[in-house]
């Protein structure tokens, strides 16, 4: 299963829901490309079945969800469950923005990856993935 990857590690970011503060996660989509991951930036106010099934259709390694609005309770385990049933069990799920600490470890425990803070290292979020994914995809 660990296998060298011979195409560049492909992420779908997203906004999920009406939050509208985009910035974050075109900083993050940003630092990706940079780390030299192929990166698609779905845009706001997505729903989960948009940003599953786009994922689905690019083929990605990972899905990482930017929100801000406090609905990551319910966006969180929504986009798990579609991808379960979707059977995108080689998928890494993970994202970011305001979410405590207690509810970052709830929503790990349901199965979803690591979640980042404001102000993690760009560095840490890129690793974060390649290491995921080179754990857990085939290429």
């Amino acid at each position: 299963m660990n296998s060298t990857l011979n195409r560049p590690i492909r992420v779908l970011v997203a906004k999920v829901g009406l939050d509208g503060h985009d910035r974050g996660a075109k900083v993050i989509a940003t630092a990706l490309r940079d780390a030299g991951m192929e990166v698609i930036y779905t845009g706001l106010r997505q729903t989960p079945e948009m940003v599953v099934n786009a994922a689905l259709q690019e083929d990605v390694d990972a899905i990482g969800i930017s929100i801000l609005s406090g609905a990551h309770m319910t966006v969180f385990p929504r986009v798990k469950q579609l991808m379960d049933e979707k059977e995108m069990d080689d998928v890494l799920l993970t994202g970011g923005g305001i979410i405590p600490e207690t509810d970052m470890n709830t929503l790990q425990a349901l199965g979803i990856g690591k979640l980042f803070a404001p102000g993690a290292s760009m560095a840490d979020i890129a690793d974060y993935i390649n290491n995921w994914t080179k754990a857990h995809r085939e290429f």
